[in-house]
């Protein structure tokens, strides 16, 4: 049997949540005044406990953590896991939840455990932001596509074809899976880093992420937007936003709109 701690930390911030998220967290339960954070023990090393022991106590919220047995990780993620509803445009939610009325994309994602309940915020601005651009006919690439949803939505408006990526074997399979259950078949899904897809230039880049990756391949994404192309990002906190916005101008980027949610930002780009 596994061995893992669990990480009691007062806070429900989702600045927190996304924070811990790079860590290997099987899953996050939120209470109404903390969360708790499950990691196996071989990946809680000596440099991981330090990490975590710093960001926490640079916001400084309190925590302890402590040995655990194994768990019922669905029924845990299961119990903390809520739908994105973003105004009467799209609910993303999974199939152990209802479909709600007058709601114009209603889409199925049932996450792998280790996704946790994070990033609420970064979702539903892209989301929100998505129904402002024109994807009907256009080529998206989705950079670093978690559970699929954001290539799944391009999908439903419109665009072809999709290509989509992720780092991690769980984000490429859970991107396939529910495309499946949504009914989309024009998504070519890959897995590694950006040099696993060939090269191409497409109409809309999307990336759901975070600023050391989106800083580390700022080249990359330029060369792969066509001229009058779009590129929307997200998973930047608001204090780094400058910091994005400043380096993809340097590169013939307009900043076209912002959107804020709770401590993190969203921004969408057009090239030239």
């Amino acid at each position: 049997m596994d061995l893992y701690y669990s990480y009691y930390i007062r806070s429900t911030d989702e600045v927190v949540l996304g924070l811990l998220s790079q860590f290997d967290f099987e899953s996050f339960e939120e209470g109404d005044d903390h969360i708790i954070g499950y990691i196996k023990a071989d990946a809680l090393t000596p440099e991981v406990t330090e990490e975590i022991s710093i960001i926490l106590n640079d916001l400084s919220v309190a925590f302890t953590a402590e040995k655990v047995e194994n768990q019922n990780w669905n029924a845990i993620w299961e119990a903390s896991f809520q739908p994105v509803i973003v105004h009467h445009f799209c609910q993303i939610r999974a199939d152990f939840h209802p479909a709600l009325e007058d709601i114009k994309y209603d889409l199925v994602i049932n996450p792998k455990m280790a996704f946790g309940t994070g990033h609420h915020a970064t979702t539903y601005m892209m989301i929100d932001q998505m129904e402002g651009i024109d994807f009907e006919g256009k080529s998206v690439f989705d950079f670093g596509c978690g559970t699929g949803i954001l290539a799944i939505l391009a999908s439903k408006l419109g665009a072809d074809p999709i290509d989509a990526v992720d780092i991690e074997t769980e984000s490429y399979d859970n991107t396939i899976v529910n495309a499946e259950i949504n009914h989309v078949s024009n998504i070519t899904t890959y897995c590694g880093d950006i040099d696993a897809v060939p090269f191409v230039k497409y109409d809309v880049l999307l990336a759901n992420i975070n600023r050391n990756i989106l800083l580390k391949y700022t080249e990359d994404l330029v060369s792969r937007t066509h001229s009058d192309g779009h590129l929307l990002l997200s998973g930047i906190l608001v204090d780094d936003a400058d910091q994005v916005i400043t380096a993809f101008e340097e590169h013939d980027f307009s900043h076209i709109k912002s959107l804020d949610r709770d401590g993190w930002k969203c921004i969408l780009f057009k090239k030239g």
